[in-house]
């Protein structure tokens, strides 16, 4: 008789970058179990400077990578506007939310915004309320504080969902 695989958990923490308020999330994921950490966010204050705010982001989520140790992490990534300059500005923030956890050794996978909605609620087009019901059903002991917050629970859960595919496909080379 074959022994079944040898799963560990994996903690991941997932990232919706933004200048007023970066959202995080937290899970661990083993096998198709997926159980709720923490989640929160970043609000630096609107009146600092466009490089205090920046920093703020980063200072917090320093310290959510310290409090919470993910082996994973996970962002989304930034939808083009019309407007240039506010997409250059959050451009500017998901920076920031990639480099953290990448300046402490973790790999970061980042998801399109409707490959997250589909994934979490099966509809590439979904809105914020219909990823807060199924994230009540996905993580029920969840309570995130924003949506923001909510965002990046719902790409950490697609990371989990997506994270061994990708695996599988860059241990082939492709």
């Amino acid at each position: 008789m074959t022994q079944p695989p040898n799963r560990q958990p994996v903690r991941i923490l997932g990232i919706d970058p933004g200048l007023r308020r970066t959202g995080w999330g937290v899970i661990e994921s083993e096998g198709n179990r997926l159980v709720f950490i923490g989640c929160g966010s970043v609000e630096p204050p609107d009146t600092l400077p466009l490089a205090e705010r920046l920093l703020a982001i980063h200072r917090g989520l320093a310290k959510v990578l310290a409090d919470f140790a993910p082996d994973e992490a996970a962002v989304e990534q930034t939808f083009v506007n019309k407007d240039a300059g506010a997409t250059l500005k959050l451009g500017q923030a998901r920076g920031v939310a990639m480099l953290a956890p990448a300046m402490v050794g973790l790999s970061v996978a980042e998801y399109a915004p409707n490959l997250v909605k589909k994934t979490v609620v099966g509809a590439g087009h979904a809105d914020k309320n219909q990823i807060q019901m199924m994230l009540k059903i996905l993580l029920p002991k969840a309570e995130p504080p924003s949506a923001d917050a909510a965002d990046a629970l719902a790409v950490a859960i697609t990371h989990a969902h997506h994270r061994v595919a990708a695996a599988r496909l860059k241990a082939v080379g492709a």
